[in-house]
């Protein structure tokens, strides 16, 4: 009997048997899987091959991990800032509607009028009929810080709206204008910004004499240089806006350009410094009337009657000027309080 193993049918087949036999076991040996999954593949080969991308670059994962911590940290932070901000416009604008009520009301809330002596009564203290007491000249202290508090407040409000639409328009034009008048009217805010700010009203103060009307145009003219600078620097970055430029290209005037597209979106900064500056136009006034070149003795002003209760405190008679430095204290920290909240807002949002 031949042997298989030298049979020569077996032996002609032998190649095409031993080629059949390695495509058969391919598929079950444990490279076979390995090798289709470059190509065709499997389930398997596929997620093989997905998971072996992923941790080939582990970097990309750390990254979206770290920006979005960075991410979620920017808005806590900014979430924070808001809430913050809001707690100062809310005791800000709560100090400053006191404030109001007190000047609305006051001939409701003093039984004496503001300039009424009652000659039995000089330096009083607190107590009785006169609830602070009352000044060398016998009137009433309370009634005179309640009706201080309009003309103060006014005052001031007054001369910083003045303040904003004088300088305002002069950062406007500049701002956009630019060339050689903007040269010139910034040569001029310098020269004005060369003083301090206190001793330039002082200035201006004794050159044209108190009253309201005088005190006004002060202290408008010491803040307007400000203003000035805070809109032109807006207005040369809102200019080469494209709707700007659009607006120009569609034949709209240069009046037109400047009200309907430039100034609306030039007052963000000065909304938020205006209440800043009540506080600090107060201030000012009462500075001023402190020294004499205020509004004129007897009218109610706390600065005044500062002035004229400074020898009291050294005697013991505290009442004829703390009470009008501690209403100026608080009408001025309710303006702080209120712009501060609303820098904290701007801030919190261009975050």
């Amino acid at each position: 009997m031949p042997d298989a193993g030298h049979d020569p049918e077996a032996a002609g087949r032998g190649p095409e048997a031993a080629g059949r036999v390695p495509e058969a076991a391919a598929g079950h040996v444990p490279g076979g899987g390995a090798g289709r999954a470059p190509g065709t593949g499997t389930g398997t080969g596929t997620g093989a091959g997905a998971g072996a991308g992923r941790v080939r670059d582990p970097g990309d994962a750390r990254a979206r991990k770290t920006e979005h911590a960075s991410r979620t940290e920017r808005v806590r932070e900014a979430g924070g800032d808001r809430r913050f901000a809001s707690s100062l416009i809310a005791s800000g604008s709560a100090i400053l509607v006191l404030v109001a009520v007190a000047v609305v009301f006051a001939p409701l809330l003093a039984a004496w009028g503001p300039e009424e002596i009652d000659p039995l009564a000089s330096l009083a203290p607190p107590g009785g009929a006169h609830l602070l007491g009352t000044d060398l000249n016998g009137m009433d202290v309370w009634s005179r810080v309640l009706h201080a508090a309009r003309l103060d407040v006014g005052i001031a409000v007054a001369a910083v709206a003045l303040a904003v639409v004088a300088g305002g328009f002069v950062g406007l034009v500049a701002g956009y204008r630019g060339g050689r008048p903007d040269d010139a009217l910034m040569r001029v805010l310098d020269v004005l910004q060369a003083f301090p700010t206190f001793i330039l009203a002082l200035a201006v103060a004794a050159l044209l004499g108190g009253g309201t009307a005088n005190l006004v145009a002060v202290i408008a003219l010491v803040n307007a240089p400000a203003y000035a600078r805070l809109v032109r620097a807006e207005v040369r970055s809102v200019r080469e806006l494209p709707f700007v430029e659009a607006s120009r290209t569609s034949g709209a005037s240069f009046w037109g350009v400047l009200w309907r597209h430039v100034l609306p979106n030039s007052l963000t900064p000065v909304r938020v410094i205006a209440p800043l500056n009540c506080g600090w136009a107060m201030l000012t006034l009462a500075g001023l009337s402190f020294l004499g070149l205020g509004v004129p003795v007897p009218t109610a002003e706390w600065g005044a009657m500062i002035s004229l209760g400074t020898g009291d405190v050294v005697a013991g008679r505290w009442w004829t000027s703390v009470p009008p430095g501690l209403f100026l204290l608080i009408c001025v920290l309710g303006f702080s309080l209120l712009g501060e909240g609303l820098q904290e807002r701007a801030d919190s949002t261009r975050r």
